[in-house]
C-alpha cells in the first residue's frame, strides 16, 4: 500500500510517526496523522489555525482521548468529565491520562561510545490501530475515486470520515468531508 502514496503522503506518515516520538507516546495514532498534516501545511488552504487545532488536540489528550460523543454519554449518566480529569491530575499530575511513553532500550556507555551514539536508542513505534485504519481507509477512498495514489487529501478524508476526536476537533474548526473533497478537486 506504501507505494501508492504520494511522497507528500509518505512524508506525512513519516512525520506522524516524529509527532508520536516527540510525545513519548507508544504508538502512532489518529492524532499524530493530524498533527502531521497540520504540521506540513496540508490544512492550510482550508484555512485552518494551526495553532487553535493543536491546543484542542491536547485538550482532548488531556481528557484521556475522550470524545464529545464519550463526554455525552457520561454526563447522561450523572458524571462530568471535566470534573473527573481534574481530580485525576490533582492526585496523580497534570497529563497522566495522556498515552503513557514507550519503553527506552538504553546502551551502556561504552557500547553507545563504539556507536557514536550519546543518546539512547529508541524502540519502534508501532501504528496503534486506528491509525492503521485510518491509513487502509485512505487506501478505499482513493481507489472509490479511481485515483492512482493516496495524497495527503486522502489521508485528511479518512480522517474526517472516522467518528471519534480527530474529526470533531477537525469540524470544530470547519473542517468538513466536502470541503476536504472540494480541495481534492481544486
Amino acid at each position: 500500500m506504501f507505494e501508492r502514496f504520494t511522497r507528500d503522503a509518505r512524508d506525512t506518515v513519516v512525520a506522524a510517526v516524529g509527532e508520536a516520538r516527540r510525545a513519548g507516546a507508544a504508538t502512532v495514532t489518529e492524532e499524530h496523522l493530524l498533527l502531521a498534516l497540520l504540521g506540513r501545511g496540508a490544512l492550510d488552504p482550508l484555512g485552518v489555525d494551526r495553532a487553535a487545532m493543536a491546543a484542542d488536540l491536547a485538550a482532548a489528550r488531556r481528557r484521556g482521548g475522550m470524545s464529545r460523543a464519550d463526554e455525552e454519554a457520561l454526563a447522561g449518566l450523572g458524571i462530568d468529565l471535566d470534573a473527573i480529569v481534574s481530580r485525576v491530575e490533582e492526585a496523580h499530575g497534570e497529563g497522566v491520562l495522556a498515552a503513557a511513553a514507550p519503553r527506552r532500550l538504553t546502551l551502556g556507555s561504552s557500547l553507545r561510545s563504539a556507536l557514536g551514539r550519546a543518546e539512547p536508542v529508541s524502540r519502534h513505534v508501532p501504528f496503534a490501530q486506528r491509525a492503521k485504519k485510518t491509513l487502509e481507509k485512505s487506501l478505499r477512498i482513493a481507489l472509490g475515486r479511481h485515483d492512482g495514489h493516496i495524497a495527503t487529501v486522502h489521508l485528511l478524508l479518512a480522517l474526517l470520515s472516522l467518528p471519534g476526536t480527530t474529526a470533531e476537533v477537525l469540524a470544530d474548526h470547519g473542517v468538513t468531508y466536502a470541503a476536504a473533497e472540494a480541495a481534492l478537486a481544486a
